[in-house]
This record gives structure tokens, C-alpha cells and sequence, in this order.
């Protein structure tokens, strides 16, 4: 192994560390807070985290293994069923994000109708249109055996060694980024941009009442007058982080790995190894980010954090005191 490859197995192991905690630590807030589950946000979440522990637990090892041996992990069959997962994985980690941001555009743009528009019901239709694009797209290329290990991101993933098949690989490879990568992302802008343009709306409002009211308030002492202000700015500039957020990680993470997809059905034009490594891992850094970015940095899932750790040390610090404190009752009659 040279350096580069050394690097990259380490930055395979981080990622991996890092997102089976995260994303372990959202599935439990997920089953300890009933608040959670009754939300309907709570279920694309709960999706998109299986998505991801299931992504880390099978295909980020076996991709691990294939960069440190560099051979294939397994035989045939073993790596077409790796295979169909990276595809339905991936696949339903970007519909999963897509549907969360639809939620959170009727959440923003029509909040008094959101409750009958957005029912567990629409949720669960909509996880199911998710799984089925994830399926039809996974079966299509097992069945043509366009699975299997690639060397260039050593994984098991879409792969088509025969030149026979090669006219209907291309067209499946870019119906398939299409409809997944390009439409989840055409999604995320809609929505997001919309969810901004409320929010900003709504800052405006929120700016000139503050404005009036400061001018009513002559004796206001200039302190006070100044840190209103600079609220009204960390307002408008909050809204615009959150949607950068949103779609500067999908677009860093999933991106520069489907650009490389594409251009590697020219021949032509040749792609460093060590660069499809890379924009691999940068598919997998996503399952690793998506539990900060949409759970554990939220207000709800910091609080279900703190009481879930304030009742493991609470417990053990009973724990701890209990012989002690039974050794001392036991001592009393000893003592008189």
C-alpha cells in the first residue's frame, strides 16, 4: 500500500466510527423520545438513519477490505448482493432527503394546513414511493448483472465488464443519476429556496416592528439598542446557513462521486484511482454527516441527549452509592 491508499483506509475507519455512533445515538433519541415518533419528520429521519447504519455495517467494511487487499471481497454472488445495497442504499438516502425537505416546505410555506397535509399516512406513501424507486432501479441492475467489483472505488457497485451491454449500461447509468441525484437535487433547491424566501419574509417583518419599536423607545441605553441589531442580523444570516447546510452537503458529498460515474463512460478520458477512492468516500461521509445535520444539532434531540445521559450517571451514581450506603446501615447496630 503507498501512502495515499494508507490515508484513505484511515479516513474509511473514521467515517465509519463516526457514523455508526451518530447515527446510533439518533435511533435511540428516536425510540426514547415519544415526542419524536409522533412527528412526521421523525419517520423520514428514521429512514434515512437505517439507510445509513445499514450502509455502514455492510458496504463501508467490504469497501475498507477491497482498498487494503486490493481484491475483491468475496466471490460473485456476495459482491452482487453488496452491490444491490450500495445502489439501494444511496438511492434512498437521496429520496430521503428530498422528502424531508418537501416536509419542511409545507411545514414553512403553509403552516396552518401542514397537520392535513403532512399526516403519518402521506409519510408513510411517501417512504413507499422512495423504497419502490430504490428497488425498481437496484433489481434493473442486478438482473443485468451490471453489479459488481470495481476496482477504481474498490467496492462492489455498478459495474458492466462485458462490452456487449455497454450501449444499455450508459443509458441506465444516466437514467439512473437522473432520476435520483438530479431530481433530489432539483427538489432540494425548490423547496429550500422557498423555505428561505418565507423565512427572509418573515425576518423583514419581524426587523421593521423591532426598528419601530426602537425608535419609540428614545432612553433605550445604545448597548441594548446594538445587541437588537446585531440579533436582526444573526437572524437573517441563521435561515441562510440552515439552507446551505442543507444542500452545500448533498452537493459536496454526492456529487463529485456522480460526475465521476459519468465521465467514466468515455473511455477517453481518464480518471485517477485514488481519485475514485475518494469521491466514494465522500458518498460515505454523508451517512456520517446526515445525523448532525438533520437530528442531533436540533434543540429536541440536544434535550432527549442530555436526559438520557443525565439518567445513565444518575443510575450509576445510585449505583456506586448503594454498597456503600447498605455497609453503613449494616454498621449502625455495630457501632450502638
Amino acid at each position: 500500500m503507498d501512502t495515499a491508499q494508507v490515508i484513505l483506509s484511515v479516513l474509511v475507519v473514521v467515517i465509519i466510527i463516526v457514523s455508526l455512533l451518530s447515527n446510533v445515538v439518533v435511533l435511540i433519541c428516536f425510540l426514547y423520545n415519544p415526542e419524536i415518533r409522533k412527528q412526521v419528520p421523525g419517520l423520514f429521519n428514521l429512514n434515512l438513519t437505517f439507510c445509513n447504519l445499514l450502509l455502514t455495517v455492510s458496504n463501508m467494511p467490504l469497501t475498507l477490505v477491497g482498498l487494503v487487499s486490493e481484491a475483491r471481497p468475496g466471490g460473485d454472488g456476495f459482491c452482487h448482493i453488496v452491490g444491490f445495497l450500495d445502489t439501494f442504499l444511496s438511492t434512498n438516502s437521496m429520496l430521503s432527503m428530498a422528502a424531508l425537505s418537501i416536509d419542511r416546505w409545507i411545514a414553512v410555506v403553509f403552516p396552518l394546513r401542514y397537520h392535513s397535509k403532512m399526516r403519518h399516512r402521506d409519510a408513510v406513501l411517501v417512504l413507499g414511493y422512495t423504497w419502490a424507486h430504490s428497488v425498481s432501479f437496484s433489481t434493473v441492475a442486478t438482473c443485468f448483472s451490471w453489479v459488481g467489483y470495481h476496482r477504481l472505488y474498490a467496492s462492489c457497485t455498478l459495474f458492466n465488464p462485458r462490452a456487449s451491454s455497454r450501449t444499455q449500461f450508459v443509458i441506465f447509468t444516466v437514467f439512473f443519476h437522473a432520476f435520483t441525484f438530479f431530481l433530489s437535487f432539483i427538489v432540494l433547491c425548490v423547496t429550500y429556496l422557498k423555505v428561505l424566501k418565507v423565512a427572509r419574509f418573515h425576518c423583514k417583518r419581524i426587523d421593521v416592528i423591532t426598528m419601530q419599536t426602537l425608535v419609540l423607545l428614545v432612553d433605550i441605553h445604545p448597548s441594548v439598542r446594538q445587541r437588537c441589531l446585531e440579533e436582526q442580523k444573526r437572524r437573517r444570516q441563521r435561515a441562510s446557513r440552515k439552507i446551505s447546510t442543507f444542500i452545500g452537503t448533498f452537493m459536496l458529498c454526492f456529487a463529485p462521486y456522480v460526475i465521476t460515474r459519468i465521465v467514466e463512460l468515455f473511455p477517453a478520458v481518464p480518471i485517477n484511482p485514488h481519485w475514485g477512492i475518494v469521491s466514494k468516500c465522500l458518498t460515505y461521509s454523508k451517512a456520517a454527516c446526515d445525523p448532525f445535520v438533520y437530528s442531533l444539532l436540533r434543540h429536541q434531540y440536544r434535550k432527549t441527549c442530555s436526559e438520557i445521559i443525565n439518567r445513565l450517571l444518575k443510575r450509576s451514581s445510585m449505583n456506586a452509592s448503594g454498597p456503600g450506603h447498605e455497609t453503613q446501615v449494616h454498621s449502625i447496630p455495630a457501632a450502638e
